[in-house]
């Protein structure tokens, strides 16, 4: 395999310069000022929609470290570049490709959730919703340009460093999906490595699609009684989740389908004016996803909008919204960047698990840039609950491995820029 033989022989090279060294060096002496990051921002609340306060505080990180034009973007990503001696402006930007590196700001948890850290007396275990997930790849990310830095390192390339918006739930990968669709590096980004919670062994390089739905059915309403016969929004709905529930989905493409959430009405003796219900359906297939996603609709308009509909005096509306798409789609196995990852994992005696995943990598997978989503080091749990608790324990090797992998993509994509 030679791909793979010179995948480990660039990674052998690498590891013995002198500058890399000094970048670990840094990595080494600094875990406590990467604890003292990650307890600083993750204090910062960034629920969906709201990260301004967080993104400002990266904004001066980025400032701090000397970083290349640092600024925010139209979306509200907080961007800066590591440029090979040249210099440019967010406005006007040479059209030399450069690597992605990325860390989502937001967390899942609603404005007015506590958030001040408490740590374990004896244990490096620190407790805080959002501490991994994703605190943890906010800290590596501050990390990797800090060691960059310190140790001189001139890329051949430019990194792009970015602290973006928007990638959990409702997000719906919206500063992910601005980067690639109308900021001004959407055509200069040749590889995307996203930095997503903790751990040093999984990496995502294969997007789990999702489209999600907000059903809502509206009618008249009125009083149980003095009305009855008017047609029911909520029961409605539950005749069709009801036959939804009944769809025979595949294993192979696996695919999913999920009623998070229902509401409405207002009284037990009144008939609602509207009900609503929040859909989220996955597959590994992108076919799949929008074929299934076809049933679901065609379900929903034969019940609430049926052909022939009831003699009723006013008949009940139907509108769907859509209010996620996140596009499935794999790095292929011969990919450059995967080769990359291997060799790393080997030269550092890391076991290299594949995972299927929905992270911000979805995006640029789906418009095949290379990616792969990739933790920031230590250890996690309780994710996405207020128990969420994060351990550095381990974090300096993944931060080797991330700054081994970042430096040999942006080798390799300048070598393939000058042989062609």
């Amino acid at each position: 395999m030679p791909a793979t033989s010179s995948a480990q022989r660039r990674i052998a090279r690498l590891a013995t310069l002198t500058a890399v060294h000094r970048a670990f060096h840094w990595l080494h002496l600094h875990q406590p000022q990467l604890r003292h990051w990650q307890l600083e921002l993750v204090r910062i609340p960034a629920p969906p929609f709201g990260e301004s306060a967080r993104a400002a505080w990266f904004l001066d990180r980025f400032q701090q470290l000397g970083l290349t034009t640092p600024h925010l973007d139209e979306a509200g990503n907080v961007l800066a570049e590591l440029a090979p001696n040249t210099c440019s402006t967010p406005y006007s930007l040479p059209p030399t490709p450069c690597i992605l590196l990325s860390a989502h700001l937001d967390t899942v948890f609603p404005a007015g959730t506590p958030v001040e850290p408490t740590e374990e007396k004896d244990t490096p275990r620190i407790y805080a919703p959002g501490i991994c997930d994703n605190a943890a790849g906010l800290t590596a990310l501050l990390a990797i340009a800090a060691a960059l830095q310190y140790a001189k390192i001139t890329p051949p390339i430019p990194i792009l460093f970015a602290a973006n918006v928007g990638e959990e739930g409702e997000g719906d990968l919206r500063g992910m999906r601005h980067l690639f669709e109308r900021g001004p590096y959407r055509h200069r980004i040749a590889a995307a490595i996203a930095l997503e919670g903790g751990g040093s062994s999984a990496v995502v390089t294969r997007a789990l699609g999702s489209l999600r739905f907000r059903v809502t059915v509206t009618g008249p309403g009125g009083h149980s009684w003095t009305d009855a016969g008017t047609l029911n929004p909520i029961l409605l709905i539950s005749q069709a989740l009801t036959r939804i529930a009944d769809i025979k989905l595949p294993a192979n493409p696996l695919t999913t389908i999920n009623v998070g959430h229902i509401s409405g009405g207002t009284s037990i003796n009144s008939i609602p004016e509207s009900a609503t219900a929040l859909l989220d359906i996955r597959s590994t297939d992108p076919v799949q996803l929008v074929s299934t996603a076809t049933a679901v609709h065609q379900i929903f308009d034969d019940v609430v909008t049926p052909p022939t509909p009831q003699k009723t005096t006013a008949q009940p509306e139907l509108h769907i919204e859509a209010i996620g798409n996140r596009p499935a789609a794999a790095l292929p196995d011969d990919s450059p960047l995967l080769h990359t990852l291997r060799a790393v994992d080997r030269h550092l005696t890391l076991r290299t698990e594949l995972r299927l995943g929905s992270t911000d990598a979805n995006i640029p997978l789906s418009r095949g840039v290379p990616a792969i989503a990739i933790g920031g080091g230590g250890l996690g749990g309780g994710i996405h609950t207020l128990q969420e608790w994060y351990d550095p324990t381990g974090r300096e090797t993944a931060l080797r491995r991330i700054l081994l992998t970042l430096l040999d993509t942006t080798q390799i994509t300048a070598d393939a820029i000058t042989t062609t």
